[in-house]
This record gives C-alpha cells, sequence and structure tokens, in this order.
C-alpha cells in the first residue's frame, strides 16, 4: 500500500510504500540538527535478505520477511509478477546483447593473446613458413608496463565534502570509513588488476554490491572487477546507465549449485548460453558448468524509477526482487543505478565500452616483429655456410657434413666452377631503418618516449629541463589517469548510496586521527538516511536527505612530484614565508601561486599570524601588569624590577620590542634600567615619593 506525500525538494508529489513512511516520518523540530534524530526502535532489527558471497546477488532461502510468514521458506523472492515466462523472455533479450556485442569480444580474446605475446598466429598469415623465426619484441609490454606503473604511482584517495553545514561532522567520517572498506575490499589489488585490463582492452568495470555474508550475516560493502566477456548490455547507447537491461553471467559447478538451490536438481547442465572465453595454455573444462545470470532492470514506479534485480538460472527463477513484497515498490538497491561503473581508456561513439593502447600499438608492433623476423632470418642465413657442388665432383657429403672426418673424399674436379661456397647477401639499410621508424612510432603513438623513463639524450644534462621534459612527456598520464579518478568518484557514490541504504547497525572502524593516533569511530546511518519531515506549526513537511560530495585527490604522488613539492617547501621556507611576522608577504606571494596543498599551507599560515597576534597582545597586557607593579612597590618604598627580570627570562618581550616592526632592533636594556637595577618610570616614581614624604621649609 502506498501513499501520497509532499517532498519539499521540488514541486509535486510521489508516492511512498508504508514501509517508507515508517522509515522516514521522523519529527524534527527546527531547532534540532539531524544528527540529533533518533532512530524508532522497530527499525533496527530489520532484516535484509542475504546475499552470495562470490557475486553479492541474493540467497533467497536465507532469509524470510517478518511479516510473510505464509510463505514457505524458499519462496521469497522466486514466486511473484517474474516467472518462467518472463525469465524465457529475458533469454531472449540476453541473445540479443550477446549477438550485439560479438566484435567486442573477438578483440577482446585477441587483445589478450597480444598482450601475451602470442600473437604470431594472428599475424603470420597461411603462407607463412612455420620453419621461419617467430621473434617477440616487447615494445608493447614496456609501454603498457610504463603507463600502469604511472596509474599506481597516483593511487586514489576520497574526501567527502558536505553541502549543508549540518552534514560537516557526517562527511568527516565519511572520509575516514570510506577508505576503510576499500581497504577491506583489498581494491589496491582490484584498482592495479583494473588498470591493467583497462590499458589492454580499454575499458575496466567495477561493481559494487551489497553482500549479506560478510562478517557473520552483518552485510557489508563488496567491490569487484567485472570481466567485459560476462557482462552484456543494449546495443547501442553510450551510458551503462541507459540501457534497459544489464546481464551478468558466472559459470557455477553444478553439484555447487544444486546443493545450494535444490530446486534445480536434474536441471543444471542444460544451458546452452557460453560465454566467450580466453586463449589460455590451461586445458578449462567447463562441461560440468552452469551458466548462473544476474539480470538487473529498471522499472517505473508512479513517478520513480527503480532498480530491480533477478538472478536466474536453467529457465528457473532463483531470486526476483519484484516477487519480494518488501522490495517490489522501493527496488533492489534505492539509489536505483546499476552497480557497475565502466573505467574508459578511448571512448567509442555508441558505446560504453572503449579501445585501448594494444588497439592503437599492435599494428607498429606487428611490423616491427616481422622486420625481426626478416633480419633474424638473414642472420641464420648467413651463420650458417652453405656449397654449391656439381654433381660430377663426386664429393663425399656425409664426410663434408661431418666435422669429426679429417679427410673429405671427393672423384671430380673440384675448381670454383664445381665447388664454392654460396654468400647470403647483406640486407640492405633501409630494412633496419624501416624497423626503427616503426620503433619510434610506437613509441610516440603511446607517449612512452625516453624522458618519461628516466633517459637522457645527448646534450640534455640541465636538472631543470629534465624535469621540464619529463613533466611535459607526463601529461597523457596525467589525462588517463584523470578519466580513471572520474570512474573512481562514481564508484564511491555508489559505496556512500550503500552506505546510506544498509548501515542500519552500528558498525566500528579503526581510523588515523588528526594527529597521526588511532582513533576507534562508530557509524550508522541514522543522520544521512532520507527523513520525512513532520509538519509544524502549519507548515508543510517534506524530505531532508544529506547531500555530499566527493573529491578524489592522489594518495601518494609519484616520486618525482613529491621532489618537487618539497623543493618548493624548501624554497618557500628559506623565503621566510613561514614567518608569522611575514604572513602578509606570504599571502600576496600563495595568491600567485599554484601547487598541491595550497589551500591547507594558506590555512596554516593564517593561524600562525593570528597566534602571534594573540601572544603579542598577551605580551603587551602583561608588560603593562609589570609596570604597574613596579610603580606600587615603588612607591610603598620596595622598589622592584618585574619586568626587567620577567624580560631577561624570556617571558614577554620589553614593550618597545613587542611593537617593533620584524628587523628593527630594541633598545638596549642598560639604556632602561638605572646602576640600582630600577627601570626609569620607577626610579622617578620613587624619588616623588621621596620628595613628598620631606617636610618643605
Amino acid at each position: 500500500m502506498a501513499r501520497r506525500i509532499k517532498s519539499n525538494g521540488g514541486e509535486g508529489t510521489r508516492d511512498i510504500t508504508e514501509k517508507e513512511a515508517r522509515r522516514e516520518s521522523v519529527h524534527v523540530p527546527k531547532d534540532m540538527t539531524p544528527k540529533d534524530n533518533e532512530l524508532a526502535p522497530e527499525w533496527k532489527n530489520e532484516k535484509i535478505t542475504p546475499t552470495d558471497e562470490a557475486t553479492g546477488t541474493i540467497h533467497p532461502e536465507d532469509g524470510k520477511s517478518g511479516h510473510m510468514s505464509e510463505i514457505e521458506d524458499g519462496e521469497i523472492g522466486r514466486v511473484g509478477p517474474i516467472g518462467k515466462d518472463e525469465i524465457a523472455k529475458a533469454y531472449e533479450t540476453f541473445e540479443k546483447y550477446k549477438s550485439g556485442k560479438a566484435n567486442l569480444e573477438k578483440r577482446v580474446v585477441e587483445n589478450e593473446r597480444w598482450w601475451r605475446l602470442r600473437h604470431w598466429d594472428i599475424v603470420a598469415g597461411k603462407e607463412n613458413n612455420k620453419e621461419d623465426p617467430r621473434p617477440v619484441s616487447a615494445w608493447l609490454f614496456n609501454s603498457l608496463a610504463n603507463k600502469h606503473a604511472d596509474a599506481m604511482d597516483n593511487y586514489p584517495t576520497v574526501n567527502v565534502l558536505p553541502r549543508e553545514k549540518n552534514d560537516v561532522e557526517d562527511a568527516r567520517l565519511l572520509s575516514e570509513i570510506m577508505p576503510v572498506l576499500l581497504e577491506r575490499n583489498n581494491f589496491r589489488k582490484i584498482y592495479s588488476d583494473a588498470w591493467w585490463y583497462k590499458l589492454k582492452q580499454g575499458t575496466a568495470v567495477y561493481g559494487v554490491y551489497w553482500n549479506n555474508a560478510i562478517d557473520n550475516g552483518v552485510g557489508d560493502i563488496a567491490i569487484k572487477r567485472v570481466d567485459l566477456l560476462n557482462i552484456f548490455w543494449e546495443p547501442g547507447i553510450a551510458s551503462i546507465q541507459d540501457s534497459r537491461n544489464v546481464f551478468t553471467v558466472e559459470l557455477v559447478d553444478n553439484d555447487v549449485l544444486e546443493e545450494r538451490y535444490p530446486f534445480l536438481a536434474g536441471k543444471t547442465g542444460t544451458d546452452i548460453y557460453k560465454v566467450e572465453e580466453y586463449v589460455t595454455d590451461d586445458n578449462i573444462d567447463n562441461s560440468e558448468k552452469t551458466a548462473v545470470i544476474d539480470w538487473y532492470y529498471k522499472a517505473q514506479i508512479g513517478s520513480k524509477q527503480v532498480l530491480h534485480y533477478c538472478k536466474f538460472a536453467c529457465g528457473e527463477v532463483i531470486y526476483a526482487s519484484e516477487n519480494d513484497p518488501e522490495l517490489a515498490d522501493t527496488g533492489f538497491y534505492e539509489h536505483g543505478e546499476y552497480p557497475f561503473v565502466f573505467d574508459v581508456m578511448f571512448p567509442m561513439e555508441g558505446s560504453p565500452a572503449g579501445f585501448g593502447y594494444i588497439d592503437v600499438m599492435k599494428d607498429p608492433q606487428m611490423y616491427i616483429d616481422k622486420m625481426n623476423q626478416i633480419i633474424a632470418k638473414n642472420a641464420l642465413m648467413a651463420g650458417k655456410k652453405r656449397l654449391i657442388v656439381k654433381g660430377e665432383t663426386g664429393i663425399n657429403e656425409d664426410e663434408l657434413t661431418n666435422y669429426a672426418k679429417d679427410v673429405i673424399h671427393a672423384e671430380g674436379n673440384l675448381d670454383d666452377d664445381h665447388f664454392r661456397w654460396f654468400e647470403t647477401p647483406a640486407l640492405p639499410s633501409h630494412v633496419l631503418t624501416y624497423m626503427q621508424w616503426r620503433v619510434d612510432e610506437l613509441k610516440e603513438t603511446s607517449g612512452n618516449r625516453d624522458f618519461s623513463q628516466g633517459t637522457t639524450t645527448a646534450g640534455v644534462t640541465a636538472a631543470s629541463a629534465i624535469a621540464a621534459l619529463q613533466e611535459a612527456g607526463s601529461k597523457l598520464s596525467r589525462d588517463m589517469i584523470s578519466t580513471s579518478y572520474n570512474a573512481y568518484e562514481q564508484m564511491n557514490h555508489l559505496v556512500l548510496e550503500l552506505i546510506r541504504q544498509f548501515y542500519e547497525e552500528t558498525r566500528f572502524f579503526r581510523i588515523v586521527g588528526e594527529q597521526g593516533m588511532d582513533e576507534f569511530v562508530e557509524y550508522d546511518n541514522r543522520r544521512i538516511r532520507e527523513t520525512l519531515i513532520s509538519e509544524e506549526m502549519g507548515e508543510e513537511g517534506g524530505f531532508r536527505k544529506p547531500i555530499f560530495d566527493i573529491k578524489i585527490s592522489a594518495q601518494k604522488q609519484s616520486p618525482f612530484s613529491r621532489i618537487s613539492q618539497n623543493e618548493l617547501a624548501k624554497e618557500l621556507f628559506g623565503m621566510g614565508l613561514f614567518n608569522p611576522q611575514m604572513a602578509d608577504q606570504a599571502m600576496v606571494v600563495l595568491d600567485m601561486m599554484e601547487f598541491e596543498g595550497k589551500d591547507a599551507l594558506v590555512q596554516k599560515i593564517s593561524q600562525n599570524q593570528q597566534m602571534l597576534q594573540m601572544i603579542q597582545q598577551l605580551q603587551a597586557q602583561n608588560a603593562q601588569l609589570m609596570q604597574t607593579l613596579d610603580l606600587q612597590n615603588a612607591a610603598m618604598g620596595q622598589p622592584s624590577d618585574l619586568m626587567g627580570a620577567a624580560a631577561q627570562e624570556g617571558q614577554f618581550a620589553p614593550p618597545d620590542a613587542v611593537s617593533a616592526r620584524p628587523g628593527r632592533a630594541s633598545d638596549d636594556r642598560s639604556s632602561r634600567f638605572n646602576e640600582h637595577g630600577e627601570s626609569g618610570q620607577a626610579a622617578k616614581a620613587r624619588t616623588r615619593v621621596a620628595q613628598s614624604g620631606t617636610p618643605r621649609a
């Protein structure tokens, strides 16, 4: 059952279910910030259907809705609008998507062979002599390895920024918690593998799921890399989110499938839906496996678009969120997006996938290897001496080819007309020149020049010139890394939305505090969920959903970048810009500069300037107080020099020194104190008191 609610986020209304209303109807007084709200007690024990640990998908038999006790265990998600007819139509759609992706799959399989240096079977041709040498050079491999190193030198980190002041604390905690979640998923390895795949195939795909099997059923976020051969989308679309359906396929052992889902017993192994496979050195047998398909699709419910999910195999529904009464109206994931992020190297029109460096470089690499084949064949022929012998010479060929024989018998004439050595002609110089041209082309095309690898050419010796060339040579790497940062940002948005949806139970995290010390925090989704604000004082209620921005930066820059940053810091220190007394000049200089961490440095210098001003004010007040005490003691006949003693001990500077500008020397202490250790003002006060106490004549 749904009821209509008006939202203050925009004009119009939208339908929400009773479950949404129960979760969202939180009365928020105007003087209470969202973080002060408490969840209703009945929210905390809501049960979510467990997921498959391998794929992040549902195990329907492991969970049951509390209000659906009339449905037997294992039936939730299997019986409903999605049945065998809908699965048959889904199979047809899957086949259309698969055929539309056939050329891409063929290219992916072929590129993998190029990456493994097994491409001679592709480029040799039918007329190629199998006895000819097949040399393989690693120019292409070396280029990809350097690109991968650049990417890992700039491994990203996430920073969550709030849009409202009330959400500052949540943004700070999320900025610390989300890297911990990525670390739990071993994301550095996933990121590395995705970069290898992106360089080879042009597209890396991340899957961001919720997995209820993690932490003994508590559940948590699971991030995985998805192979292009195992994901299918609508042909002709440019963004994966525009596809009407998305399918992913996994091959599962028949016995494992039947054990987990008994209703599939006797039906496994009958699927003929096979996916493209890589050419490997192993003999892989998939005859005892069955294709299990995860089907994601979007549906319109009222004015809201929701994401539904269905898992099926052998024509049977294993689980469908549209069949689950708790998720039929809200969808599988509340964010409503496909849980996949495409990281594209070079985009192609009409496809969410792109092409990679192998597609660009395999043509020059092919001709490099063919030129190498010609050179190697010529060298082998020149290194092996051959004889031209006429038949009437009667030479014994066995003795001629056997170097253990000291005597070679012959019957005929052995002059030059009957017996001579065959000389292999040397290759023309343009063959070597052409091969070098193709090597240079591959370097130029990939941007993998000598300077980007740390080597220099003759005549370039100045450090500044080398640094400038290296910086210019890395612009291609910076550009491709920035596109990965965009994909990383999208992935973290999905992570944040899963936290918003599923973190109903309090989680505990160990994070690094501001001073580098371990800090233990707890977190749940109470303050970041979309909440329904009740009507108050005649005003209409509405929804409030905290919105966060995500900023991506390099966690660890390249060694060259770190050296440049360190040199800049030393230069600024040498100029005195870190001196609080030169804060105004420092602000002018920094305003004209651009570098990583500039905002934090400006803030630190401003804080130091304010601290210096506070110290100077306190010193002036302290000095004035000391002078007053000296005058009072002198008036009582007890001369003292508290101010001088404090200044001598370094507790504060004398007033003239405090007010002096930087670089102006203060007066010497001997000019301000007499031989009794009294200041000038104290001596005058003592004289006036003595005169006032002397009887006048």
